[in-house]
């Protein structure tokens, strides 16, 4: 395992190196995505995944990328190698060895995503939500009772914001409905999606 844990610890310790210096100098806003454009809501982050379960096997897939892969295989070399320094048996040294390079695959990725988060907030237009169709996430009061909350994907993301309605029933969680104005803030106006009926000739 010797072997192993070196060469994950100094191909990826090169590796992230290398991205690093190529994000600072200006070169690294492009990442290489391993799966690429996988939804986070099956509404359907560009990397919005919007896939339909969020906490099911797909959620794994989407926080697979070029660079949380690299940082995964090298933390794992690198806390390998320390394990193995440390006199630990082979399944110790496996154990801390996974558990590192598991933490810094979600590490990065969620870290990732706050970055990209931040540099989109300041674009975010709620106008853009006005006519879409959205799903409800939090049950909403019927008669303007009280907010509830909706998901709805604008500009390539898949937001979520408090939503109110006049309709006379309340709207429960997973309901469709279509955003009809921007009441105040960021809390939307929706009413019940109403499904096109067939015509028979």
């Amino acid at each position: 395992m010797t072997t192993i844990f070196l060469v994950c610890a100094v191909v990826g310790g090169t590796i992230l190196a290398f991205q690093f210096v190529m994000t600072f100098v200006g070169f690294g806003h492009n990442d290489v995505d391993i799966i690429d454009d996988i939804p986070d809501s099956f509404d359907g982050f560009d990397g919005h995944l919007e896939v339909g379960d969020p906490h099911g096997s797909t959620e794994m897939f989407g926080v697979l990328s070029f660079k949380t892969v690299v940082a995964a295989v090298t933390f794992f070399g690198i806390a390998g190698m320390t394990a193995q320094s440390g006199g630990l048996s082979l399944p110790g040294q496996l154990t801390i060895a996974i558990t590192a390079g598991l933490g810094a695959l979600y590490g990065v990725y969620y870290l990732m995503r706050a970055v990209y988060r931040l540099g989109q907030s300041g674009n975010l237009r709620i106008t853009n939500a006005i006519g879409r169709t959205a799903t409800v996430n939090v049950s909403i009061p019927a008669g303007n009772e009280g907010p509830g909350k909706v998901q709805v994907k604008i500009q390539d993301r898949l937001e979520e914001f408090p939503a109110i309605t006049s309709a006379a029933e309340n709207l429960s969680t997973g309901a469709k409905v279509v955003v009809v104005s921007v009441v105040s803030g960021n809390t939307l106006e929706v009413e019940p999606l109403v499904e096109p009926t067939e015509t028979t000739a």
